[in-house]
């Protein structure tokens, strides 16, 4: 899908889309109760219907209402998978379901998009050597075998925090005590802290013992409740983005006291377009890419802890770099580090490239609403945001879509 987007200034109001981020993780605490839960204000994005397939997969019922999922939870340890477990493009419903599919003893088979499986697993190939369940990756496809143990996980910091969250998910369902020591430094806690709350609502009790240690009872079985799904703070930066340039843009339905790391892009915003900031994102990545719009469009930036970058859906640093340049800035990436530099900026000289990327596609699309241009492969937006471009335009911007 090709996407032309004119120049103007946003003026209006919109909603933030729901949290991905928590309804992969509510939806998942859903299908392990006792009981019925009713989710509402959940998206309708790829990912999140890739969780919804994967827990289908594994006998799990659900149905939906507009955007409300109504989920009738299952014992996970006697699941039964009736097919093989497709996680399309979504690195949360893989990472988390990996361990969950290992408290059943059965054989499970996880299906994914190439770029999926090219993304780094391999903590959970070194666990399977320790605690001795099975873990085979082709390329294309994850075969594994419970059952898994409880006990003592030692787990780099520096690693996806999507690979604790999915221990958290499945050890308070074994029996014996567990502890996750976790080697500093601790990366994107506030995902961790995200998923110790979805663990709460749903009667699970885990607790930081220390700043890198986290003990887990074992016994505990999950309590069927209802929950509604905050608004996404990563999706509302976008929009907020637009007020950076010139844009009067109101967002409703984000929760102020919300656990979210990107609810820093306030404060990284306005560093952005007072001067030209030392920001690390190592707590935030996918503010990444509209950082660095914004730095281009502004007076530069630098950005540390952006190591995490290279592993998304693309490589983001390099990414944005190359379309950045179309722009007439210049960008220089580094191991861990990106400098944006002070730029002559123009209308892209060329068409733009999403790379498969929704945070790219969006991120360019905010730009372009300052001089136009064009946005090859904008249906990546489907991952997270689908209706993206339908917000965009109710603020007044005018956009033309060639499918």
């Amino acid at each position: 899908m090709k996407v032309r987007i004119f120049p103007d200034k946003a003026k209006g109001s919109v909603l933030a889309p729901p949290s991905k981020s928590m309804a992969h993780r509510l939806l998942l605490c859903a299908a392990m109760s006792e009981g019925k839960s009713v989710i509402s204000g959940m998206s309708d994005c790829d990912d999140v219907l890739a969780t919804l397939d994967c827990l289908e997969a594994l006998g799990v019922k659900w149905e939906r209402q507009g955007d409300t999922v109504t989920v009738w939870g299952i014992d996970m340890r006697a699941a039964t998978p009736t097919a093989a477990l497709a996680c399309r493009e979504s690195g949360s419903t893989l990472r988390f379901m990996l361990p969950i599919c290992l408290v059943c003893g059965k054989n499970v088979m996880m299906t994914g998009a190439p770029s999926l499986m090219r993304r780094p697993m391999s903590i959970y190939e070194e666990l399977s050597r320790e605690f001795g369940y099975t873990y085979m990756l082709d390329g294309t496809s994850i075969v594994l075998r419970g059952p898994l143990r409880s006990g003592e996980y030692k787990i780099a910091g520096d690693v996806s925090s999507q690979f604790i969250s999915g221990l958290l998910f499945a050890l308070p369902m074994l029996e014996g005590d567990s502890k996750i020591s976790i080697t500093p430094p601790v990366v994107s806690r506030s995902y961790l802290d995200l998923t110790v709350m979805a663990l709460r609502l749903f009667g699970i009790e885990v607790e930081w013992s220390d700043d890198h240690t986290i003990s887990i009872r074992g016994s505990q079985r999950y309590r069927a409740t209802d929950v509604r799904v905050e608004g996404d703070y990563s999706g509302a930066s976008f929009f907020a983005a637009l007020r950076v340039l010139g844009g009067e843009v109101e967002i409703g339905g984000l929760n102020p006291d919300s656990l979210q790391g990107d609810r820093i892009y306030a404060k990284y915003f306005d560093a952005v377009a007072n001067g030209i900031p030392t920001l690390h994102i190592g707590n935030c990545p996918d503010l990444g890419p509209i950082l660095m719009a914004l730095a281009a469009a502004k007076h530069g930036g630098i950005f540390t802890g952006t190591s995490r970058l290279k592993i998304k859906e693309s490589d983001r640093g390099e990414a944005m770099a190359r379309e950045l340049a179309k722009f007439g800035a210049s960008v220089t990436v580094y191991e861990d580090s990106i400098v944006v530099f002070p730029a002559d900026f123009h209308a892209p000289t060329e068409v733009l490239c999403g790379y498969g990327d929704h945070r790219i596609v969006m991120s360019l699309a905010v730009l372009l609403t300052l001089v136009g241009g064009e946005i090859e492969g904008a249906e990546a937006i489907k991952k997270s945001y689908p209706a993206f471009f339908d917000d965009l335009a109710s603020l007044g911007i005018k956009i033309e879509v060639t499918e």
